[in-house]
């Protein structure tokens, strides 16, 4: 029973809809840590704190297992992917972190909502995943959605050479770096099922395991070169909730990865947005402005037609 359960091709949803939930908790934690550490380092937090969570779970799933655990065979392919979805990951961070520097930062902000969208086109360059028509029309409408929430103020909407700005080039690249980490951890994926792998829950864990070791060193390395890692072993207690958020944030995506299209999975994603509104509006008691209840109602209308057309 609990085997059919697992197994189950809807399944998917629920999962993304823990992961969406899961990462707004890790972002206000992040928020906190962001003002006391930096950018970056609140950004490695989420990969070096995270990965002892992702271990103990991979351990778990192990140990649960009816039959004597084997471990996956690992090709250089997998690794490729897996190892472009983490270095594309970090150079989203990056690309945003430049964009913030900017006067138009708010352009960059919506320009970078198009990561579904350019998930959809770098899923079928490299994965031959394509959307249906119906797919095609949710992923416009929830993106429509999303970037209402977004828009700049007035005075940058109108203005052309906000639009053609350094600023919003940036937030292109930083939709375009997303939409291929999350290609690379799909195509890892479908390569670890191609080498016998058919647990979605085995892959997610491995994924994310191996994933955030490369961030950490990689990323970690450059951060105790520039400035040294000790300010995020100061934070630990905040650092510990955003690394487990972090970790039960990712190890849900990867999963969702290896059970659905990388496109279903990020367009369904965007409830992420629809959580993190509903929790400043609670925590700050204000009431929707009428562009937010349209660009809410686009999105939650795009959510319900990825799931119906999957």
């Amino acid at each position: 029973m609990l085997s059919a359960f697992l197994d189950s091709s809807w399944l998917w949803v629920p999962v993304v809809l823990f992961a969406a939930a899961a990462q707004t908790i890790r972002n206000t934690a992040q928020r906190s840590l962001t003002a006391e550490v930096g950018t970056l380092a609140a950004t490695l937090v989420r990969f070096l704190y995270g990965l002892p969570f992702a271990a103990v779970y991979l351990l778990a799933l192990y140990a649960l297992r009816d039959e004597a655990p084997a471990l996956p065979r690992l090709s250089w392919v997998y690794l490729g992917w897996i190892g472009m979805g983490a270095f594309f990951q970090v150079g989203a961070t990056a690309a945003l972190l430049l964009a913030m520097k900017q006067r138009n930062f708010a352009v960059a902000v919506t320009l970078s909502k198009t990561e579904v969208l350019q998930v959809a086109l770098f899923a079928g360059v490299f994965l031959h995943e394509l959307p249906t028509t119906l797919g095609w029309v949710a992923m416009v409408v929830a993106t429509l959605g999303v970037v209402v929430l977004s828009l700049p103020p007035r005075g940058q909407m109108l203005s052309l050479s906000a639009w053609a700005s350094r600023s919003a080039l940036y937030g292109l690249i930083c939709g375009a770096c997303f939409a291929i980490a999350t290609v690379g951890f799909r195509g890892g994926a479908v390569e670890l099922a191609r080498l016998g792998e058919t647990s979605p829950w085995l892959s997610g864990a491995w994924g994310v395991l191996i994933a955030q070791a490369m961030q950490s060193l990689g990323l970690g390395g450059w951060i105790a070169h520039r400035q040294g890692l000790a300010p995020i072993f100061r934070a630990w207690r905040i650092s510990l909730l955003a690394g487990g958020m972090g970790a039960a944030a990712s190890l849900a995506w990867f999963t969702a990865y290896a059970m659905q299209g990388a496109a279903p999975v990020r367009t369904l994603g965007m409830v992420e947005v629809v959580f993190s509104y509903l929790v400043s509006r609670r925590l700050l008691s204000e009431s929707f402005s009428r562009a937010e209840r349209l660009g809410m109602s686009l999105m939650l209308l795009g959510l319900v037609l990825i799931c119906v057309q999957a």
